[in-house]
């Protein structure tokens, strides 16, 4: 899939932003689809199968935090939220529930397309053959299937989720500050950057924790940011 090809799914009951945003990437080449609410973009979601779920939190039927780890747990497809709410406790929220990136009304369409192009991008390395597994004593993480595996007992992670933990697995023992995390991964600046990789380092070792008694493999380097640590590699 090239950028140009992706299929997009505009979620927002707002006509004007439906129409703005479908006719800006339309004009690029995208195939844009577009729901005014919760029930018909499940619809389009099963008959469309997008590539990224550009999503509003306040829909008429349905909460959008909930529509987003809806499409994500039967699907890798990667989700955008773009609404007003702008409160911390949204934002961390929405990265909990799986979204790969939160903007906020009002936007610019520039830096919209700026970060729809970085979430493709990502996934197009993701599927790239040259990369291969990274096997350690009992983790593998393959890009392949994007399956990460401990004591062959699969973790279920999000894609953005899994690109952060691949990239630190490909540099065993190396620390990296937040900022450089936050390019490495998002490839673009975000306001409140040390937020965003702390709630999803979080995450990553939650769900590591639930699928195995192993101590966290990411470590925090106090005052610097973070490293990955674990012996065996192969």
């Amino acid at each position: 899939m090239t950028q140009d090809s992706a299929k997009l799914l505009v979620v927002d009951d707002d006509p004007s932003i439906r129409h703005l945003i479908s006719r800006f990437f339309s004009q690029r080449n995208y195939e844009i689809k577009s729901a005014e609410d919760g029930k018909s973009a499940r619809v389009l979601f099963e008959n469309f199968s997008p590539d990224l779920v550009i999503l509003d939190i306040n829909l008429p039927d349905v909460n959008g935090f909930n529509l987003c780890q809806e499409m994500q747990s039967c699907s890798d497809v990667y989700v955008m939220m773009l609404t007003s709410r702008t409160d911390e406790s949204d934002i961390i929220q929405g990265f909990t529930q799986g979204a790969d990136d939160y903007i906020t009304k009002p936007f610019s369409l520039a830096e919209l397309s700026v970060r729809v192009g970085a979430i493709l991008k990502r996934q197009r390395q993701v599927n790239t053959p040259k990369h291969k597994s990274l096997v350690f004593e009992n983790l593998v993480i393959d890009p392949a299937s994007h399956e990460v595996k401990i004591n062959n007992q699969t973790v279920s992670l999000t894609a953005l989720e899994f690109n952060l933990l691949r990239f630190l697995a490909s540099h065993p023992g190396q620390v990296w500050r937040r900022s450089e995390l936050l390019q490495a991964v998002w490839e673009y600046d975000y306001v409140d950057s040390d937020r965003v990789i702390d709630v999803h380092i979080g995450q990553i070792r939650k769900k590591i924790k639930t699928a195995t008694s192993q101590s966290s493999l990411i470590q925090t380097v106090r005052g610097v940011g973070y490293k990955f640590e674990v012996a065996g590699k192969r």
